[in-house]
């Protein structure tokens, strides 16, 4: 670790460098503050660090590094009872799961994540983890399924762009076609 940096300097430099996309230094510095908040005993920066770190990893192209460092943060915000956070961690988790092609897995976690976004009425993120597992869905073939999740994940935004209005319009179509 970095001595000469506390670990809010450490996971400010990693926003930098993750902001300039240079994703193997941010992970560095989120690794170091990660260490660094540990051994202070704030338990819960070390474990946002850790999720930090998989999602440069992951943009890194080391899935499987990027699964590693997140695996376990979902125990310590349930722990909290940060369920957001929670949350977040198995969506990261899903999303390095989707990478290394455990596909069944990715979707589970996928569809936890959504699931405890929900109950916390995060719509705005909900929307997201379902584009992801929508996305993850046509993957796999499962075409319905897909329009429906990301229907699903539209349908709970509470104020959609115009973007998200226009999808939410297209994304009628097929279903209208197929009540016929």
């Amino acid at each position: 670790m970095n001595e000469t940096l506390s670990p809010k300097k450490l996971a400010d430099e990693g926003q930098a460098a993750y902001k300039k996309g240079d994703f193997i230094s941010a992970g560095n510095a989120f690794r170091d503050a990660a260490e660094g908040y540990k051994l202070s005993g704030d338990e819960l920066a070390a474990a946002e660090m850790a999720n930090n770190l998989s999602v440069s990893l992951l943009q890194a192209g080391q899935a499987e590094k990027a699964l590693q460092a997140t695996l376990g943060t979902e125990e310590v915000f349930k722990r909290s009872g940060d369920l957001r956070r929670q949350a977040m961690a198995i969506g990261n988790q899903a999303a390095a799961l989707e990478a290394l092609d455990r596909l069944q897995e990715a979707a589970q976690h996928y569809e936890l994540s959504a699931e405890l976004l929900k109950q916390i009425g995060d719509n705005e993120t909900r929307a997201s983890v379902m584009q992801s597992m929508s996305a993850l869905q046509l993957r796999q073939g499962r075409q319905f399924e897909a329009l429906a999740t990301m229907q699903a994940g539209l349908n709970g935004i509470k104020r959609p762009t115009t973007k998200q209005r226009l999808l939410r319009k297209l994304l009628q179509i097929p279903f209208k076609y197929l009540n016929r």
